[in-house]
């Protein structure tokens, strides 16, 4: 059964870093919602304009234009035969709920990467992408703990989340990772 799994953590706790790491570890589909949104707006399309003025702002794309977006990628083959790893999906109960209308089978785990509000801010503002400012950065850590911090508490209540200390070097960060997938997996 291929296996499908979530990364969770405040923007800047290193979750898309680790989830390449992982996906090219594991074999699995590293599935980034910020890349296929990305792609979208730099290819010009409709949908993509809509959600980078949304973004700049420093808002979240609304869960209809986002789970069809994630939906349609999971029932790709690649996905089906390979197993995925969602980075920057689910952001809200109401996404993980569509999350499980089509997925449920496969979801087994749900990590989160645990990172101090200082700790990202200071690796966000670091990193300069355009979209990074100090308004910006602030805007989005207050919607992640109104919007998606309640996600915990929901995988949790699915018996799915483990908890991983996202501070130290990416080697470490990654080590801490996968004992816990290869704990999951009973290897």
């Amino acid at each position: 059964m291929p296996l499908g799994m979530v990364i969770l953590g405040r923007q800047g706790s290193g979750k898309g870093t680790q989830a390449v790491k992982i996906a090219e570890s594991l074999g699995v589909i590293h599935i980034s919602t910020g890349d296929m949104l990305r792609a979208a707006f730099a290819e010009g399309t409709e949908l993509g304009l809509e959600a980078k003025s949304i973004m700049d702002a420093g808002d979240l794309v609304p869960d209809t234009v986002i789970n069809g977006i994630v939906e349609e990628r999971l029932l790709k083959d690649d996905v089906k035969q390979g197993g995925f790893l969602l980075d920057g999906f689910p952001r809200t109960v109401g996404q993980a709920e569509a999350l499980l209308s089509y997925a449920e089978n496969d979801l087994c785990l749900a990590l989160n990467l645990d990172v101090s509000i200082d700790e990202v801010m200071t690796r966000m503002l670091a990193r300069g992408r355009d979209d990074d400012t100090a308004e910006a950065i602030t805007r989005r850590l207050e919607l992640y703990e109104t919007e998606t911090a309640p996600l915990l508490s929901w995988f949790t209540e699915r018996g799915i989340l483990k908890v991983v200390d996202g501070n130290g070097t990416e080697t470490e960060v990654f080590g801490r990772l996968m004992e816990v997938i290869e704990e999951i997996l009973g290897k």
